[in-house]
């Protein structure tokens, strides 16, 4: 099964596109974890949230940055994290990777073939050969950073840029007609903040077929029920809404995970409404 199957798969089986994404703030953690190590407390605190919401998700997102700053101990709890998370469900490591030639590879083997993850987010910038790599992996999703849900964004992003026919189209809508070319083993998906839904709908209408991640609902402020009306296809799939503060932090006490569980409920319910408005 390749990635868009599990994906779909997931999401019809949960009726959920709700990602919860994987960002332990080691000063956030509840206080009943404070008396384990730091590297303790994120692998509990992670397995718990992970327990707690998959019933509600169609994917997991962990962010490999959160897990690097622990440390040579903080890829093996890494390692135990993806464990914790169900077979059926995929995994989505935010990894943001774009390099050139061996180092590129090493990269996408380390993500695909070490750790076993099911797609990859990509940075586009350095050109099809950096991303080549990836798409060699058939079978797993690669998610080119496109609209990216950041203030900041706009800096490049929205630059003009002019193509051989003489158009000329904004950077980010590049990015998404190169990954419709780049897609020849239905693999390719894009990432666009849920903080610019008008830009989102200008490339689901650009990229009808494919899967995108849409990051910044929730602490970042993007509007969730624009998102999803923007970001669906015409099917009302495809579209990822990754949350991962609102629900990692819904509580502090010692029943942080229910909390947790609560608020990952809550925002499915409230995806799937707008996807019938």
């Amino acid at each position: 099964m390749n990635f868009l199957d599990k994906l779909l798969a997931v999401s019809r089986q949960q009726n959920s596109l709700l990602c919860v994404g994987l960002d332990p703030e080691q000063e956030r953690l509840p206080s009943r974890l404070c008396n384990m190590s730091v590297t303790r407390a994120v692998a509990y605190f992670c397995q718990a949230i992970i327990e707690a919401t998959a019933p509600f998700v169609c994917a997991f997102k962990p962010n490999l940055a959160f897990f690097e700053v622990l440390g040579p101990e903080g890829m093996y709890v890494f390692q135990n994290v993806l464990k914790a998370v169900p077979e059926h469900i995929p995994i989505i490591v935010d990894a943001k990777r774009g390099d050139l030639g061996n180092t590129a590879r090493n990269y996408a083997a380390a993500i695909f073939d070490v750790y076993g993850c099911d797609a990859v987010t990509v940075n586009p910038y350095l050109g099809y050969d950096s991303v080549a790599p990836f798409l060699a992996y058939e079978e797993k999703g690669i998610f080119f950073l496109c609209r990216t849900s950041n203030p900041g964004a706009c800096d490049f992003q929205d630059l003009l840029v002019g193509e051989e026919n003489g158009e000329k189209r904004l950077l980010y809508q590049v990015i998404a007609q190169r990954a419709q070319l780049w897609n020849s083993f239905g693999n390719c998906g894009l990432v666009v903040g849920a903080t610019y839904p008008q830009e989102l709908k200008t490339i689901r209408s650009m990229c009808p077929d494919m899967p995108i991640l849409i990051p910044g609902v929730g602490a970042q402020g993007g509007n969730l029920e624009a998102s999803v009306l923007a970001g669906v296809d015409v099917s009302g799939e495809k579209a990822i809404i990754s949350v991962s503060r609102a629900i990692l932090y819904a509580g502090n006490g010692d029943d942080y995970a229910v909390s947790a569980a609560n608020e990952a409920r809550k925002l499915r319910k409230r995806i799937n409404e707008a996807k019938i408005r």
